[in-house]
């Protein structure tokens, strides 16, 4: 349990610094796209983090991905510039799309195709609220 509670902080602290990293070092970077970071999950020796992302506002994402994915040794020096103090060792970063509100959405389309009738309600039903 402690180290899964430790892992929660580490994750934590990884996502701050990423986000901030991606709002102020390299905010013109990867054009006019909105990047968040939605996820972080960080291994149980705390070596490896997979950094899940949210690209809003971009013309491409899966470009976007790429790009960022191509920059990962930049973005993971300025994250050990961040947090090299507090850390024995910066984690290698791997990143990948959040699909979430994409599944979200197309949940939300496929329940509203669907023809559901309204409940009928029954006489019984009726005569035992009273």
């Amino acid at each position: 349990m402690a180290a899964g509670s430790r892992q929660k902080k580490y994750s934590s602290l990884l996502q701050k610094d990423l986000s901030e990293i991606f709002q102020k070092k390299m905010a013109n970077a990867f054009g006019k796209a909105f990047i968040t970071i939605t996820e972080v999950e960080v291994s149980p020796d705390l070596s490896f983090a997979k950094i899940y992302l949210s690209l809003m506002l971009s013309d491409n994402p899966s470009e976007t991905l790429e790009m960022i994915r191509e920059r990962k040794s930049e973005i993971r020096k300025h994250l050990g510039n961040r947090i090299g103090k507090q850390v024995r060792i910066v984690p290698e970063i791997a990143f990948f799309m959040d699909d979430t509100l994409e599944r979200a959405n197309r949940i939300d389309d496929i329940l509203s195709k669907l023809d559901i009738p309204p409940e009928e309600k029954d006489e019984d039903d009726e005569e035992n609220k009273d």
